[in-house]
C-alpha cells in the first residue's frame, strides 16, 4: 500500500515537472494560469487533468481541439511515478528520500528540456548547486559524521563536477575545432557534484559517456545527427551513481 501512495504522488509531481517542462524553456509562470491546451489554449478540466489516467482516456488528444497530447507527458508522469517507488525502495520515509526526490525531479525537467532544446536551463541547475549544498551539508546525505565533512565532499564535488565537465569541453574544442559541451553541461555536472560528493559525481562522469555512445552512434548512422543532448545521459549516471554508486565503487576497487 505504501508503494502505491508513493507511486501516485509520484504522478502528481510529474504532472507538475510537464508543466515546467513546457513553460520554463518559453520564460513563462509555472504558477499561473492553470493547465491549458499549448494548441487551443482553453483551460484544461481537474477530469482532464489526472495523471496517466486522463491521457489514455483522451486517447492522448484534446478534448476540444483534438489536436495530439505529446507522448512525453505521459513519460515523463510514469517516469516520476516510477523513480519515487525506487527512491521509497532505497531509501523509506527518511531525509535522503526527500532530498534525493528534489534531485531527481530536477533532472527529469533538465534532461526533457535538453532533449527537446538542446538547452539546460539555468534557472534549475545554478539554484539546484545551492540547494544540493545546503542539503549535503545539514542532513549529510554521504553518511558522514560531520557537517564539515559533507560540506567539503559537496564544496569539492561541485569544483570536480563543473571542472572535469569544462576540461572536457575544452578538449573537445580543441580536438574537433567546435564547442564540444555547453555551459549548461558542466553547471548540471556542479549541481550532481553538489548532491552527491566528489567520488560519486567522478564515477557519474565515466557512466554518462558508456550510456550515451550507444544512442550518439544511432543519432550519427540513422538521422545523421552530429550533436546530441548529453544532460540527458549525465542524469542517468548521477541516479545510478546515486543508488548504486558506492557498491560499484567498493567493487572497482576490491580488486
Amino acid at each position: 500500500m505504501e508503494y502505491f501512495i508513493v507511486f501516485v504522488f509520484g504522478i502528481i509531481v510529474g504532472s507538475f515537472l510537464n508543466v515546467c517542462i513546457y513553460r520554463i524553456p518559453l520564460s513563462k509562470s509555472i504558477v499561473f494560469p492553470g493547465s491549458f491546451c499549448p494548441f487551443c489554449e482553453k483551460p484544461i478540466k481537474w477530469y482532464d487533468n489526472i495523471p496517466l489516467v486522463s491521457f489514455i482516456v483522451l486517447r492522448a488528444k484534446c478534448r476540444y481541439c483534438a489536436k495530439p497530447i505529446p507522448a512525453r507527458y505521459f513519460v515523463v508522469e510514469l517516469l516520476t511515478g516510477s523513480l519515487a517507488v525506487v527512491l521509497f525502495y532505497f531509501y523509506s520515509f527518511s531525509a535522503q528520500f526527500f532530498a534525493y526526490s528534489i534531485f531527481v525531479c530536477s533532472l527529469i525537467v533538465m534532461s526533457f528540456i535538453d532533449v527537446e532544446y538542446n538547452e539546460i536551463p539555468d534557472v534549475i541547475s545554478i539554484p539546484g548547486i545551492v540547494i544540493g549544498l545546503i542539503l549535503m551539508t545539514v542532513l549529510r546525505l554521504d553518511g558522514s559524521d560531520q557537517f564539515m565533512k559533507a560540506f567539503m565532499n559537496s564544496l569539492f564535488g561541485i569544483l570536480i563536477g563543473g571542472g572535469s565537465m569544462f576540461l572536457l569541453g575544452v578538449a573537445g574544442e580543441l580536438i574537433f575545432r567546435k564547442e564540444a559541451l555547453g555551459g549548461g553541461d558542466v553547471k548540471l555536472m556542479a549541481m550532481i557534484g553538489a548532491f552527491l560528493g566528489w567520488k560519486l559525481v567522478l564515477l557519474t562522469f565515466f557512466i554518462a559517456p558508456v550510456a550515451g555512445s550507444g544512442s550518439a552512434l544511432v543519432a550519427k548512422i540513422k538521422f545523421g545527427k552530429e550533436v546530441i543532448a548529453y544532460g540527458p545521459y549525465l542524469s542517468l549516471g548521477a541516479v545510478i551513481s546515486m543508488l548504486c554508486g558506492n557498491d560499484i565503487l567498493a567493487y572497482v576497487f576490491r580488486f
